[in-house]
């Protein structure tokens, strides 16, 4: 490689490294616990994830949280410990398996979702403003992509 491709690749890794590493999600997760504050809502961008899941399927187990929201089983069983002390969820142990909790909804819980959606929808608005739907699909293409290269790469090892 030539100093000017060395100087090129640089530059670009330089630009793009600040968005990979994180500076993005963590914009978006301040605005979002600030937009969550404005709605009365006491959440962190974390636990709504975890909540998110549960208004679209309710009473499922940890390890499923686990597993789509990318979590480790610690930090969600505190996430879930948090958001049974703000009596948003509560467990249920499994039946059939003594290792399995099942995680619901309270009533509490399920009547937040339209004030958190709103909070995420403010949000995303922001953070999209100004970009068309052109910009949108090859964003979502490139993430899409990312992120199944590094899903590849783990699953390699």
């Amino acid at each position: 490689m030539e100093n000017d491709e060395i100087l090129s690749l640089d530059h670009d890794l330089n630009l793009i490294f600040p968005i990979i590493n994180g500076k993005v999600s963590m914009a978006i997760n301040r605005m979002m616990y600030r937009n969550f504050r404005k709605e009365g809502l006491d959440i962190t961008p974390e636990q709504w994830t975890v909540l998110a899941f549960l208004w679209r399927e309710d009473g499922v187990t940890q390890q499923t949280l686990c597993n789509s929201t990318f979590k480790d089983k610690p930090s969600m069983t505190r996430l879930i410990d948090n958001l049974t002390k703000q009596e948003l969820v509560y467990r249920n142990a499994s039946k059939t398996d003594r290792r399995s909790n099942y995680v619901f909804l309270t009533d509490l819980g399920k009547s937040i979702r339209e004030k958190a959606n709103r909070a995420v929808n403010q949000t995303m608005e922001s953070a999209l403003a100004g970009i068309d739907e052109e910009g949108l699909k090859q964003v979502r293409t490139l993430l899409a992509a990312v992120f199944g290269n590094i899903q590849d790469a783990l699953d390699d090892k």
